[in-house]
């Protein structure tokens, strides 16, 4: 046991901070026993089937009803953890341990300034990431139940980081983030909030971004048919094509229909209008683009890459710069 016993730096860092590691594990359990309570819950009533052979929740599954609420609050929350991650690391772990000045004490018990900022992201990031990962055990109790109802699907935000790869990612590149902007700032609550705004333009960027990295694919049909999206997938663009198969412009036609004098509505001849426009400009046809649910774990592989190379660089200038300010 003692050769697994946290020791010097390591030791100081947990012992520092025991109160959060309790909250943060206090929340965790509390995690568990929601989810966990509402789908035993969800249990005692028995599925229904309706047409086509499919079993639904019956009407009176109370149960059924707040497990989906839980787990959509939970995939939420588990988005905003590398905020919290961020926040804490370049805040109450760093800025504040230079606006006070005790960072030297530890400084002259003959230890490194790179093995005193070394000790404290690593034992930070253990915590952050089994955190994560027990989150993420907790919303797999609920998910397989509840996926594909309304607000959580595969692409929707909170599922998509919570079922896969890219919130470890999000975790690790806060963390980093926060360790640069804590020694730059060395402002506890401005650090925080400087790593916050940071971190959130981050995941606002690559939210916006992500389905972009792969090329959409496109199911096509007769104009007026109905168009669905294969596998499960996630619709991005639709819209009407000419007879050549070229993308047509449906605003030429709807200009049209504004233009047309003595026209108080598309009820008043102005959807014949806009109809004999499309056939008078050869729009026979009509296409809809989307992403397949197999597109998941590409997309989160190629997100997590970009946030670890964010990690390594924010990571690399943190020590850097400590190294610079304390040779």
């Amino acid at each position: 046991m003692s050769t697994l016993a946290l020791r010097g730096l390591y030791w100081v860092t947990v012992r520092q901070y025991r109160r959060t590691l309790w909250l943060t594990g206090a929340l965790v359990l509390a995690a568990l026993a929601v989810i966990g309570g509402l789908r035993i819950w969800d249990l005692q009533y028995p599925d229904v089937y309706v047409e086509d052979g499919y079993k639904v929740p019956a009407d009176d599954n109370s149960g059924f009803r707040m497990l989906r609420f839980g787990v959509e609050q939970l995939s939420l929350g588990m988005a905003l953890l590398p905020l919290l991650a961020g926040a804490f690391v370049a805040g109450p772990l760093l800025a504040r341990e230079f606006e006070s000045g005790t960072y030297k004490v530890s400084l002259t018990q003959s230890v490194r300034p790179a093995a005193w900022l070394r000790a404290k992201l690593l034992t930070t990031t253990a915590v952050a990431l089994a955190t994560t990962l027990a989150l993420m055990a907790v919303f797999r109790i609920g998910w397989g139940r509840t996926s594909g109802t309304w607000n959580l699907n595969w692409s929707d935000r909170g599922p998509y980081e919570a079922s896969g790869v890219v919130l470890l990612a999000y975790v690790l590149a806060a963390v980093a983030v926060g360790a640069l902007v804590g020694q730059l700032i060395r402002r506890t609550l401005i650090a925080m909030a400087v790593t916050g705004l940071v971190i959130g333009v981050v995941m606002l960027v690559l939210g916006a971004l992500r389905w972009s990295f792969l090329p959409v694919k496109t199911v096509t049909g007769p104009r007026g048919a109905t168009l669905w999206t294969p596998d499960n997938g996630l619709m991005m663009d639709m819209g009407l094509t000419t007879s050549s198969g070229a993308r047509f412009d449906q605003s030429v036609c709807w200009d049209e229909v504004n233009r047309s004098p003595s026209l108080d509505g598309m009820e008043d001849g102005g959807m014949k209008i806009f109809e004999n426009c499309l056939t008078r400009r050869g729009a026979t046809g009509q296409y809809l683009d989307y992403h397949p649910q197999s597109h998941f774990w590409p997309t989160q592989l190629i997100e997590s890459g970009i946030l670890l190379a964010l990690a390594a660089l924010a990571a690399y200038a943190a020590f850097r710069l400590l190294r610079a300010r304390h040779p």
